[in-house]
């Protein structure tokens, strides 16, 4: 990884106030108890640390990664400033990086969550130092797509509205995710589980797009990645009547995926076995593709009984093309739909899901590293030695 620009300086002053921090104090030993004390060793950190530039991993323009120094942007009127404390490495990150899909510049992420800096004009419902999950694309809501229910297809969506993104160690949160998306996490709720959030969503909309049984059902899962482990889990926590399979060559990904809660873990060669005893021989009634491109879409549709949905949820390679007899398809009347994001109301019933702790994916949690360390983190991804790693800017 290559660092660029200029040394990175030091500290500035202190942007607290004397007489906000006071006041702090004084509430510090009044009423307001644990909450604004948290808020005033917030408050006496950043006023150590806070600078006038940041740090940030973007793309090269040979796509290589490169550690840069940005000016810190300043929040507009609806807009929020976070200090990322986790960003989650995503297979939507590693696709692009491996591929090289994303201009030079671009800074990835999008997975977070932070800690409130500062807010612009208007904004209410969050207080500095707060905790703060958010996701990166929102609908407008208004559109013929959003009436629609194809909410994640809108024009608006496309709007990136975290900037630079979460590979940097401040963000701008634009003002419509501001209003319509962030969410305050409970103190209860660790940096790990919470960082699910935004992935967590789409993957619950493909299960919602599978109108699967809610009892008696059978699902099986191809891949035990942490995507596909998140279909577990969240699979657990929304449709616990489900018997689910979870299909990985690597034992030890098998491992993990029995300990949470899996019926059944197989090698893809015992895959048509398992689902054929488990289903009493009718076949799955939903498959989800957590690996991507023709073989396991080939394998999802062999696994499916009549009238079955297979659920795409992985990036095929390039130019991949999808080779079966269409007829038998047609016939059986099976279903094969995409789900590549999740919109507000898969996140908010998520969020649900994660701060009541019905939900908790903080175990997926494999590795947490620093800025400096991202290539080694995408070389542990790409290698598949890792489930789920976190990029911690401010060693949150």
């Amino acid at each position: 990884m290559r660092h660029e620009g200029p040394p990175r300086p030091g500290a500035s002053s202190p942007r607290t106030v004397l007489g906000e921090l006071a006041r702090d104090i004084a509430v510090h030993h009044g009423r307001a108890g644990a909450a604004r004390r948290r808020s005033l060793r917030y408050h006496l950190t950043v006023s150590r640390t806070m600078t006038d530039t940041m740090r940030v991993v973007a793309v090269g323009a040979d796509g290589s990664s490169v550690i840069e120094n940005r000016p810190v942007p300043a929040p507009a009127a609806g807009e929020l400033l976070l200090r990322v404390r986790s960003c989650g490495l995503c297979g939507t990150d590693l696709f692009k990086i491996v591929n090289g899909t994303a201009p030079a510049g671009t800074v990835l992420g999008h997975e977070l969550v932070g800690d409130v800096l500062s807010t612009g004009a208007g904004v209410t419902g969050f207080a500095i130092g707060q905790r703060v999950v958010v996701p990166h694309h929102v609908a407008c809501g208004q559109c013929a797509l959003c009436r629609r229910g194809a909410d994640t297809q809108c024009a608006a969506f496309r709007d990136t509205l975290l900037e630079p993104g979460g590979f940097a160690e401040t963000v701008l949160v634009r003002r419509r995710a501001v209003v319509l998306a962030a969410q305050p996490v409970p103190d209860d709720i660790p940096d790990e589980a919470a960082v699910f959030m935004e992935p967590a969503a789409c993957v619950l909309r493909g299960i919602d797009r599978a109108e699967l049984p809610r009892a008696r059902g059978t699902a099986v899962i191809l891949g035990a990645g942490s995507m596909g482990l998140v279909h577990l889990l969240v699979l657990r926590a929304a449709e616990p009547g489900l018997a689910v399979i979870v299909s990985d060559p690597l034992e030890e990904r098998r491992t993990v995926a029995r300990r949470h809660g899996a019926t059944a873990v197989v090698d893809p060669g015992d895959l048509a076995d398992a689902v054929g005893e488990i289903s009493h021989g009718i076949g799955a009634d939903a498959v989800f593709d957590t690996v991507g491109g023709p073989q396991t879409l080939g394998q999802a549709l062999e696994m499916l009984r009549p009238g079955g949905t297979a659920v795409l949820f992985a990036h095929a390679p390039g130019g991949a093309l999808a080779g079966f007899e269409l007829n038998p398809f047609f016939k059986a009347e099976k279903r094969i739909i995409g789900t590549y994001s999740g919109g507000l109301n898969e996140q908010k019933r998520i969020a649900a899901l994660l701060f009541s702790g019905k939900l908790d994916p903080s175990p997926l949690v494999t590795h947490r590293m620093p800025l400096e360390r991202f290539d080694e983190a995408v070389e542990l991804a790409r290698s598949r030695k890792a489930l789920k790693i976190l990029i911690t800017p401010g060693n949150a």
